[in-house]
C-alpha cells in the first residue's frame, strides 16, 4: 500500500553573496528568488554581505539571516575564519558566490569547505584564469571563437604603444568590472586612471564592435555538457552598460557558440557570455563572466531554473539538462523605496550579523 502523503523535501541552508540590488545589481537577489521556487528542495537563505547598505540584507521575505564577510583583499585565511564561524552557527550546505572578484578566494577554499560539508559548484582555477579579459584573445584562438582584438595595459606608457594599433573608438575595460568607450587617446588615459583606481591593473583596451548586444546565461556540468542555456537581447541598457530590460530569443548561432564553449572548456558552474552581433551578422564574444548574471531570473521565468540545477550538481545529484525555454519572455527591472528600521542597520554595521 502506497502512502498518500507527499515526500518531504530536504531543507538546505544555502549562503548567497551579491545582495547589492542597486543600479548595478549583483546576482544575489535573483538567485535567491530562484532558489525559493526550487521544486527539488526547500531552502533557508543565509546572505553574505560586504556593505551594511546592501538592500538584500533587509529583504526578510527572501533572506533569513545575513552575515558580513571580509573583502577579497583580506585574503583567504581571513575569509576562511569567518566562514568557519558562520558554519558553526548555521550548518551551511551550499555557498553560491556571485561576484567575479570573490571567486578566486572561494575557488581556493573549495576543498577545505568540502571537508566541512559545504559544497560549491565553481569553475576550476584554470578555467577562471583562462577566460579572464586579459587572456580573451588567446582564449578565442585556442577554442576558435571570434573575439575582438584586445590588449592589456599595466601603465600609462603602454597607452602610447597600444593605441596606434587600434581604430577609434575603443572600449576601455577594468579587469573585473566597468567598461567605457573612448574616442581618442586622452579619453583612454582618463578611463585608465578612473577604472584602475577602482579595480586595479591591468586595464584592457578592446576593439569596438558596433552592433546589437546579446547575452547567454547557462550552466556547465564540468564534463562538457550544457545543463542550461538561455539567450536574451538587451532591450534597455543603463549608462553603466547594465541590462535593465531584456527578452529571450531563439538564436541557433548563439546556442551553438555556447555549446562549443562548454564542450571545449568543460566549464564547471554558472556563466554569462556577453556577445555582440555586427551588421553583417558576425557574432563576437566580448566577455565570459564566470558566474550567473543579475538577470538570471529571466531564465527561471522562461523555464530553466539555473540556480536550482547548480545546487543539485553541487550536492552530487543528477540533473537532467533543460531542453527548452520560452521565447519572447521579457524582464523589466525596477526599483522601489524599502523602509528599514535604524536598529537593524546598526546591528549589521556594528556586529556584522542580522
Amino acid at each position: 500500500m502506497t502512502s498518500s502523503f507527499p515526500m518531504r523535501k530536504r531543507k538546505l541552508n544555502i549562503a548567497v553573496t551579491g545582495l547589492n540590488a542597486i543600479d548595478s545589481p549583483g546576482p544575489g537577489i535573483s538567485v535567491i528568488r530562484a532558489l525559493r521556487e526550487a521544486k527539488s528542495f526547500d531552502v533557508r537563505i543565509i546572505g553574505f554581505a560586504y556593505e551594511s547598505l546592501e538592500p538584500g540584507i533587509y529583504m526578510h521575505d527572501l533572506v533569513d539571516r545575513t552575515y558580513q564577510i571580509p573583502y577579497p583583499t583580506a585574503g583567504t585565511d581571513t575569509l576562511m575564519a569567518r566562514l568557519e564561524y558562520i558554519h558553526d552557527k548555521e550548518k551551511l550546505d551550499v555557498i553560491i558566490p556571485n561576484f567575479d572578484a570573490e571567486l578566486y578566494a572561494f575557488i581556493k577554499l573549495e576543498a577545505k569547505l568540502r571537508k566541512m560539508g559545504i559544497r560549491m559548484f565553481l569553475p576550476t582555477l584554470e578555467q577562471f584564469e583562462e577566460r579572464h579579459k586579459v587572456n580573451l584573445a588567446d582564449f578565442g584562438k585556442k577554442y576558435r571563437i571570434r573575439v575582438p582584438k584586445g590588449k592589456a595595459l599595466f601603465d600609462l606608457q603602454g597607452i602610447h604603444k597600444s593605441v596606434p594599433g587600434f581604430t577609434f573608438p575603443v572600449v576601455v575595460k577594468g579587469k573585473y568590472y566597468d567598461a567605457s568607450i573612448a574616442h581618442n587617446a586622452e579619453q583612454v588615459r582618463d578611463q585608465f586612471n578612473k577604472i584602475s583606481a577602482k579595480w586595479g591593473l591591468p586595464i584592457i583596451i578592446q576593439e569596438f564592435v558596433e552592433g546589437t548586444e546579446f547575452n547567454v546565461t547557462g550552466l556547465g556540468d564540468g564534463k562538457g555538457n550544457a545543463v542550461a542555456a538561455v539567450p536574451m537581447r538587451k532591450q534597455y541598457i543603463t549608462d553603466k552598460g547594465k541590462a535593465w530590460g531584456g527578452i529571450t530569443i531563439a538564436d541557433k548561432d548563439m546556442l551553438d557558440m555556447t555549446r562549443n564553449f562548454l564542450k571545449s572548456t568543460k566549464w564547471r558552474g554558472g556563466f554569462e557570455l556577453e556577445l555582440m552581433k555586427n551588421k553583417k551578422g558576425d557574432l563576437y564574444l566580448l566577455e565570459i563572466n564566470p558566474r550567473m548574471p543579475a538577470w538570471v531570473y529571466l531564465a527561471v521565468g522562461s523555464g530553466q531554473n539555473i540556480p536550482e540545477a547548480l545546487v543539485n550538481l553541487a550536492l552530487g545529484k543528477k540533473q537532467a539538462p533543460y531542453k527548452e525555454y520560452a521565447v519572447g519572455r521579457m524582464f523589466i527591472r525596477y526599483s522601489w523605496d524599502m523602509i528599514v528600521e535604524r536598529e537593524e542597520f546598526e546591528k549589521i554595521a556594528i556586529f556584522g550579523e542580522l
